[in-house]
């Protein structure tokens, strides 16, 4: 089977109001792989199981979401996204819906499955906003992405902590399945993209492979992510379980607003995206790893110093997003012809780490507290330092070609 459009659109420059519809957009969608959260205690007392085996919806999830991004994402290179979009995003209202009404704990698990494999729109969109956006501006365009997908994360934790406590972690997930209905609004407004070629399916899952085997500088940035995002999903996955026992004894409202947090990497979102396009990505990709294993060494006093606690947090969070606004500019610098499956095996690494980092997450903190969870997230983190040094002592070709994302 071929993937082809309807038309081929004339390039152009995306406007203002393009670049706002698309963060919105990205907002929308990426809340629901984040809604499960600050409900995580509240799902396992329902089903009667551990926190720790309630951990298994984050890691399912996120491990869905890998999958999506793996098999639905590289079609945005053949076919319209705003069309592959709405597909998906009605598969994860229903997928929304049926959890809310889950019997089980394993219907549930299986359904956060669906879940994840479906909240793919934001990594539809930013490719897509990546083509539309003037060279010297990527990185600018990638940050308001970011920004989008923060807000859409900070509201997510914030409202599905409120909603949890109130009206119980069902009607969160019923809410959820409405703003979809709004998700899909906003997609019909997006603009097209342009100079879509038919490709088969096939052959664009072949080039996946080809795309790893040629390109280093994609290997070393998903090598990147796989491990910071790791190192940052296991933080949340984790929170709401240990911020439940002493001495804080918080509830799903109260963990809900440590989402608030993001607010200040939010308003860093666009300046980040713009010091990429000064300083190059590399650079950035290189402080935002240091930042993330800084962070786990602050975490690690979590179980005595609150206001320490945050302070972590707000570095946890701005080294998240250096790394990744910098990695996926120097990606998406490679092949304008590929971003979408450029974007797909820089996701799926990243979304496989944030699935083992919340299992691992659990691990450690169910053998030792915040300080098993601080070792798990400083050793993910030093890793993806020490693969980013790699960047620096490579004199490969590829690594010095492209510049600023070099």
């Amino acid at each position: 089977m071929t993937l082809s459009q309807s038309s081929v659109e004339t390039t152009r420059e995306l406007t203002r109001r393009d670049v706002f519809l698309m963060a919105v957009g990205c907002a929308l969608a990426v809340s629901a792989i984040y809604y499960h959260q600050p409900l995580l205690p509240q799902i396992a007392s329902t089903f009667g199981v551990t926190p720790t085996q309630g951990n298994l919806i984050a890691t399912l999830t996120q491990l869905g979401y890998a999958l999506g991004l793996l098999l639905f994402v590289p079609l945005a290179d053949g076919v319209q996204p705003r069309k592959l979009a709405s597909y998906v995003v009605v598969v994860n209202a229903v997928g929304l819906l049926a959890c809310a009404a889950a019997p089980t704990f394993h219907a549930l698990a299986a359904l956060s499955v669906v879940v994840g494999v479906t909240a793919i729109t934001a990594q539809i969109i930013i490719p897509a906003a990546s083509r539309g956006a003037a060279p010297a501006n990527q990185g600018r365009i990638v940050g308001t992405m970011l920004g989008g997908l923060s807000s859409g994360i900070l509201i997510a934790r914030t409202l599905s902590g409120l909603v949890g406590a109130y009206f119980g972690w069902r009607s969160m997930f019923a809410l959820a399945s409405i703003v979809d209905l709004v998700l899909l609004v906003v997609i019909s407004k997006l603009p097209p993209s342009n100079s879509l070629k038919p490709i088969h399916y096939a052959e664009l899952m072949r080039s996946l492979i080809t795309l790893v085997r040629q390109e280093p500088v994609l290997r070393i940035c998903a090598a990147m992510r796989l491990l910071t995002f790791g190192a940052f999903s296991a933080f949340w996955a984790t929170l709401a379980a240990l911020l439940a026992q002493p001495p804080y004894g918080f509830g799903p409202a109260s963990v809900g607003a440590f989402g608030l947090i993001s607010l200040v990497g939010l308003l860093a979102s666009p300046h980040i995206g713009s010091l990429v396009d000064r300083i190059g990505a590399r650079d950035v990709a290189s402080a935002g790893a240091a930042m993330v294993a800084l962070a786990f060494a602050i975490v690690a006093t979590g179980a005595r110093h609150l206001p320490v606690l945050i302070v972590g947090m707000v570095i946890l969070d701005l080294g998240n997003r250096a790394g990744f606004v910098a990695n996926m500019a120097r990606i998406q610098a490679l092949r304008p012809e590929a971003r979408s499956r450029l974007s797909t095996v820089y996701m799926v690494s990243y979304f496989a780490g944030g699935s083992a980092g919340a299992a691992l997450g659990g691990y450690g903190a169910h053998a030792a507290g915040w300080i098993g969870l601080a070792a798990v997230g400083a050793s993910l983190a030093l890793a993806a330092v020490a693969v980013s040094a790699l960047s620096y002592l490579s004199n490969s070709h590829q690594l010095s070609r492209m510049r600023p994302y070099d």
